[in-house]
């Protein structure tokens, strides 16, 4: 297998990428973390029982605005990485499984729950890849220094990960941001900060003019959001059928299935998301999980589907107010989605959201970004 760099060169070469000179440093970093990884002796499983750190190798974190490439080299990066013990996962899920584990550890002790955590974490990762960090709650704030300086220092885990924000301006006027700082102080320390910030957006770019919104349902409809997903997801058209899908943990013991799931893009029914019980937790769930969400079938709506509308009104808000692009097929155009009915009147708000993330300056702001 070949390394990352060798990779994107070869993309780039085919035609695939543009040349990017801020790209093609990135990559020869993570070339350079690759060797070192490639060449850190690991301990055996003995030794890992008896407490003994694989040798610790520098990670790295990169940042810049959506649409940079910053997925694509992180995709690169793990599938051309020859280490056994590696994992990448989305933050937010990864903040969730590490609610899970404090929760579990709490059960079985008094003491404080983080050093096991962060033991039950490297049993089974030596180099950890993380998509979109990004810190919005003060739970995961306080956790993050302690669980990471456990990760980084105690088990020698190396983390890779993107985000849109320079380190200093993560979690930016966040509720008791203080605690969150040592956080900060240890990516400055032990990850080289890789900015990642070329002058296209690839995304929109890759995008090439579609429309988001597309009415009436139909053929036509289907068509543009399939097409929409295939370019941000990069997934070959004909392999259509084997797109794979996902099961979202929305806490507390629950999940939600999503049918396709990529790249942080994924795709909905409306039915699945407004026509069954479902409150704001769940979609900020979904929201804080995928950059771009696809949703078919919405419906023009009457007074006998007020349940549905309301949920539909506090999904837009979730994806509206974490930045999440929103590609759509709907029987009308957004004004003329809800016209009477409870709650008819406010749901004009909801018709200016979804205009607005129709619009140029909306889709070039990163996930999570308000």
């Amino acid at each position: 297998m070949s390394g990352i760099l060798a990779r994107y060169e070869a993309l780039v070469a085919a035609g695939e990428l543009r040349p990017d000179a801020e790209q093609r440093a990135a990559a020869e970093r993570l070339q350079r973390l690759q060797d070192e990884l490639v060449a850190a002796r690991e301990p055996g499983p003995l030794a890992r029982l008896f407490g003994k750190a694989p040798q610790r190798v520098r990670g790295a974190y990169i940042w810049g605005g959506v649409g940079r490439g910053k997925s694509m080299l992180m995709d690169l990066f793990v599938e051309t990485l020859p280490v056994r013990r590696k994992r990448r996962v989305h933050f937010h899920a990864f903040m969730l499984e590490v609610d899970r584990l404090l929760r579990d550890e709490r059960k079985k002790e008094a003491g404080d729950p983080i050093a096991p955590a962060a033991a039950r974490i490297a049993e089974d990762v030596r180099c950890l890849a993380f998509d979109e960090m990004v810190v919005k709650n003060t739970a995961d704030a306080m956790i993050m220094s302690r669980l990471f300086t456990a990760l980084i220092r105690d088990h020698g885990v190396t983390v890779v990960t993107t985000s849109n924000r320079p380190p200093r301006d993560l979690y930016k006027d966040g509720i008791n941001r203080g605690l969150f700082l040592p956080f900060i102080d240890l990516i400055e320390q032990e990850l080289d900060v890789l900015e990642l910030n070329g002058p296209v957006d690839y995304r929109l770019d890759r995008l090439g003019g579609l429309d988001t919104w597309h009415a009436p349902i139909g053929a036509e409809a289907t068509a543009q959001v399939r097409e929409a997903f295939f370019r941000l997801t990069d997934y070959k058209p004909e392999d259509a059928a084997h797109v794979p899908s996902a099961d979202l943990d929305l806490g507390g013991g629950r999940t939600l299935h999503v049918p396709k799931s990529l790249k942080g893009v994924a795709v909905f029914s409306f039915k699945r998301l407004c026509g069954e019980p479902r409150g704001a937790a769940d979609y900020l769930a979904i929201a804080q999980a995928y950059h771009t969400v696809i949703i078919v079938g919405i419906p023009a709506m009457d007074a006998d589907m007020r349940n549905e509308a309301a949920r539909f009104v506090t999904l837009i808000d979730a994806l509206y107010e974490n930045r999440v692009k929103l590609f759509a097929t709907a029987a009308a155009e957004p004004e003329d989605l809800y016209t009477a009915g409870d709650g008819s009147f406010e749901f004009s708000r909801t018709v200016s959201r979804l205009k607005e993330m129709q619009s140029a300056d909306y889709l070039a702001e990163g996930h999570g970004e308000n």
